[in-house]
C-alpha cells in the first residue's frame, strides 16, 4: 500500500496556480481553476482534485484545451442560455455558466444553462455551491468520457455523468449531495489498481459483459456500471439518470454525447463522426422566493436538516448524515492537518514542475 504526504492548502494552491499560469491562463482564471480544482481534495473527493493536474496540462498540450477562451452566450431567453466554452478548462467555464444562472435567477426566478465545447469541470459540488452564496438553490450535472455500459449492454455508452444539488437553510448546514450515476466512480478503481487490490462485484464487468473484480478492467475493453449494478438492484435507474446527465448537458446545448464525448486521458484518440462540440455541462439556479418567502422555506429547511441529522442510527452506525455532511467535515479536518498525497500522485506533479521549469518546490 502506497504511503501518503501531507501538504498543505497554500502549499498546493501555491503550485496548482503556477502551473495554470504556465499554460497561459490569466491571473484571474489561474486562481479560479486552482480555486475549483482543489476544492476536490479539501472535501475528499481525491480523484478530481489536484491528481487531474496533469490531465489538464496533457489537454492543453495537444491543443484540446483553450487556456485563453472567450466564453461568449450562442442562444438566450430571460431564463435559459447556452454557452459556447471555446475549449476552455471546464474549471473556468462551469463557473461562468453558474453566474450566468443566477443572473437569470434574479431577473425572472431561475436561470438554466446549457454548456458546449467545454472540457472536464472538476466537482460537480463546487459549481452547484455557488448558488448557496445567492440563497438560492444550485443544481449542476455533466456528461463525461464514455466508460459506462447501459444495463444490458456489453459497450461504453455513457460517462459516470454526476449531479450535484446544493440547497441554502437557515441555522443548519447546507444540503450538498454530489454523486455519479455509476455505481463507484472511476477513481475508485484507480485507487485499487495503485493498491493492486481487487473490486467488489457491482462496479465494473468485463468486455462481454460479465462480472468482474479486477480494477484493471477497463483498460481491457471492460466497462463501468450504472447505479444499482444489476437490474435486479436497479441499475436502469442509474442507467436513466445518467442518460438524463448526457441528455441535458450534451443534446440540449449541442456538445457531443454517449460515446462520442471527449476522453479525458489526451492519449485516448478522439471519437470519428463527433455529432457536438466538446463536453456538456447543465447548470442551474433557482431563487428560493420565486416559490415562496424565503424566512419560511429557511425555517422548514432546518426542521428537515435537523430531523433527518438526528435519526435513530442503525445498528453499528454512530449517526446519520445528510448529503454533504461528511465533505464539510473532511474539509475542516484538511485544511487544519494537510490534504493526502499518495506517492504516484507526488511523483506525477514533480515531474510536471520540472518539464514546466517551475521553481516551485513542491514540500510537504
Amino acid at each position: 500500500m502506497e504511503s501518503n504526504n501531507h501538504y498543505t492548502y497554500q502549499t498546493l494552491y501555491a503550485f496548482s496556480e503556477s502551473v495554470f499560469l504556465k499554460m497561459g491562463c490569466s491571473a484571474l482564471d489561474a486562481a479560479l481553476a486552482t480555486k475549483v480544482l482543489l476544492s476536490a481534495d479539501l472535501r475528499g473527493i481525491d480523484s478530481h482534485g489536484i491528481a487531474r493536474l496533469v490531465g489538464y496540462v496533457r489537454l492543453w498540450e495537444v491543443g484540446r484545451i483553450n487556456a485563453t477562451p472567450d466564453i461568449k452566450i450562442v442562444h438566450e431567453t430571460p431564463s435559459t442560455a447556452v454557452i459556447d466554452g471555446d475549449r476552455g478548462l471546464g474549471l473556468i467555464v462551469a463557473p461562468r455558466a453558474m453566474e450566468i444562472a443566477m443572473e437569470k435567477a434574479k431577473q425572472v426566478g431561475t436561470g438554466w444553462v446549457s454548456v458546449k465545447n467545454s472540457n472536464h469541470f472538476g466537482i460537480a459540488g463546487y459549481h452547484a455551491m455557488m448558488a448557496l452564496e445567492q440563497e438560492m438553490i444550485g443544481i449542476a450535472m455533466t456528461n463525461a468520457s464514455a466508460l459506462v455500459a447501459p444495463t444490458y449492454a456489453a459497450e461504453k455508452l455513457l460517462g459516470t455523468n454526476p449531479i450535484a444539488v446544493a440547497v441554502p437553510a437557515g441555522e443548519e448546514a447546507p444540503f450538498v449531495a454530489d454523486f455519479a450515476t455509476t455505481t463507484a466512480a472511476n477513481g475508485k478503481l484507480e485507487i485499487a489498481q495503485r493498491k493492486n487490490t481487487s473490486i467488489p462485484f457491482g462496479w465494473a464487468q468485463d468486455a462481454a459483459g460479465n462480472p468482474t473484480q479486477d480494477a484493471s478492467i477497463l483498460k481491457n475493453g471492460g466497462a463501468l456500471l450504472p447505479l444499482g449494478s444489476e437490474k435486479e438492484q436497479g441499475s436502469h435507474k442509474g442507467y436513466a439518470l445518467g442518460s438524463i446527465v448526457d441528455i441535458f448537458s450534451a443534446v440540449l446545448s449541442g456538445a457531443s454525447f454517449g460515446p462520442w464525448a471527449p476522453p479525458f486521458p489526451a492519449y485516448v484518440p478522439m471519437p470519428e463522426n463527433m455529432p457536438g462540440e466538446g463536453l456538456g455541462h447543465f447548470i442551474g439556479a433557482m431563487r428560493i422566493d420565486a416559490f415562496r418567502p424565503a424566512a419560511d422555506f429557511k425555517y422548514n429547511m432546518d426542521l428537515w436538516l435537523n430531523r433527518f441529522r438526528n435519526a435513530t442510527a442503525a445498528s453499528g452506525h454512530e449517526k446519520v448524515y445528510v448529503a454533504g455532511d461528511i465533505e464539510r467535515a473532511m474539509e475542516y479536518e484538511r485544511l487544519q492537518n494537510g490534504i493526502p498525497i499518495v506517492q504516484a500522485v507526488q511523483h506525477d506533479l514533480s515531474v510536471l514542475a520540472e518539464k514546466m521549469n517551475l521553481s516551485f518546490e513542491l514540500k510537504s
